[in-house]
């Protein structure tokens, strides 16, 4: 076990600060806009046996992108994405993937090696801490560990190369063009120079790295979370989530363009299907919101019921195109441990929903979600909250908490024209505004105890340990 951090009421009150102070400007519209990033999901224990629903529906606390709060869940009491409360038994099992782990092991501890005590002892934690469940997708989140714009050249560069040997290198690439939109969305509109940065994203590290033994790591920031297990060769790296606003703008002369592929896999697995088909999948009844995601921060014992259509009723040629799209999000982690997922994703591939909600143009703010026993993926297009608004509407600035951190050595200006946003960008933001894909949140979990490798190291200390 390694040095633990239990969470001092400081700390606790610290997290609650921006449920007050959204209260106080007037409930869960005000949160939205004030954080820059909402999810419309309800209370992270209550059933969302539904299709997706308009705003935060319990306002601060839920999965509202707020991450832990009044509704945190603690490790021990962890037991992940259901459909119903009740965890699908027998699902993961520790065994030897053949994918060797020890690229990251090795650059997990080069990382740790390269910091100062004070820093290693800030990002480390017991491999069972409550830490890794205390993740949020907002800018001002107040966040543990080791900051990225805190640190030397050299100790970033050891902190990428983790990364890079944690993720394939479309996933590096997005998680730091993510990093890079955050910035361009700082200097664009003036918003918070702590956490609207390049640098203001977080190492923690529970456990040691080890070839044998259970460790993972967390980097997340605004838009970005990653959370990476290991085990032996077996490798967790959910819940992964990835957004940014604006999804496309030109940053220090490079023009950056993110989820085109996992808006194009959607639209076509969804193109594929029939009339009747497509009656299933999409939701007629319920209006696509300003923020329609369920699994977000914050909801780790959500109970959400299947909706939509299952595999068992796609032909062999749309099943191909729904393996296609899973592939998108779990092609972030590193190549071979790719290819273990997708393996275990196919043999449940007859219980995978395909869910749909919103208008079907290329251009349309559409939500979708995968969900089956092994794997939940959300994509949701949202609504502008501080980028492409119109003048005395939506989010403005994000805003946060200042911590006090200096903005560090990674800074930036956009160059050249600043984009208009894009389709249908310019309106109302908040849950209740116009969505458009300026403005997208797309998440991965492993339902029924996966995420953070849970039911892995608990098999670990029942049989090994």
């Amino acid at each position: 076990m390694h040095g633990h951090h239990p969470r001092t009421p400081e700390a606790e009150r610290s997290r609650r600060w921006f449920m007050n102070k959204a209260l106080l400007a007037g409930g869960a519209a005000a949160l939205a806009t004030m954080t820059g990033c909402a999810n419309g999901a309800s209370n992270a224990s209550s059933s969302a046996s539904g299709g997706p629903t308009g705003g935060p529906s319990d306002g601060p606390g839920g999965a509202g992108g707020m991450g832990p709060g009044q509704t945190e869940v603690k490790y021990k009491d962890f037991t992940g994405l259901t459909t119903d409360g009740k965890i699908v038994e027998d699902l993961y099992a520790i065994h030897s993937t053949g994918v060797s782990t020890d690229r990251v092991v090795k650059a997990a501890q080069a990382f740790l090696d390269g910091l100062s005590a004070k820093e290693r002892t800030s990002c480390t934690f017991d491999v069972d801490d409550d830490e890794w469940l205390a993740w949020s997708n907002v800018d001002g989140y107040e966040r543990k560990g080791v900051r990225m714009g805190d640190i030397t050249d050299r100790k970033r560069e050891l902190g990428f190369a983790l990364l890079g040997s944690a993720l394939s290198a479309k996933g590096l690439t997005q998680t730091r063009n993510i990093m890079k939109l955050n910035q361009f969305l700082g200097d664009y509109n003036g918003g918070n120079r702590e956490t609207l940065t390049e640098g203001a994203y977080f190492f923690t590290f529970m456990g040691t790295p080890s070839t044998s033994k259970p460790w993972g790591f967390q980097y997340e920031g605004h838009h970005v979370a990653i959370n990476y297990f290991v085990l032996g060769d077996q490798v967790v790296m959910t819940p992964t989530f990835m957004g940014s606003e604006p999804t496309s703008a030109t940053y220090k002369g490079e023009k950056i363009t993110l989820f085109k592929p996992e808006t194009r896999a959607g639209l076509a697995l969804l193109r594929s299907l029939t009339p009747s088909q497509r009656a299933k999948v999409i939701d007629s009844k319920v209006s696509k919101s300003g923020t329609d995601m369920k699994a977000g921060a914050g909801s780790d014992n959500l109970k959400l019921a299947y909706q939509g259509l299952p595999g068992s009723e796609l032909t062999s040629a749309q099943r191909d195109k729904l393996l296609d799209l899973v592939r998108v999000y779990v092609g972030y982690m590193d190549d071979g441990h790719a290819g273990v997922k997708m393996t275990e994703v196919e043999k449940h591939l007859d219980q995978t929903y395909f869910s749909w909600l919103g208008e079907t143009k290329d251009t349309s703010a559409f939500y979708y979600r995968v969900h089956s026993p092994v794997v939940l993926i959300e994509y949701d297009a949202q609504s502008p909250l501080a980028y492409g608004t119109k003048t005395g509407t939506g989010g403005g600035q994000p805003s946060g908490q200042p911590s006090g951190r200096p903005t560090g050595q990674m800074t930036g200006r956009p160059t050249g024209a600043m984009p208009s946003g894009g389709p249908g960008a310019v309106g109302m933001g908040g849950p209740n505004g116009t969505p458009t894909q300026q403005h997208i949140h797309t998440i991965i979990r492993t339902p029924n105890g996966g995420d953070y490798g849970v039911d892995l190291l608990k098999l670990h200390l029942e049989t090994d340990h």
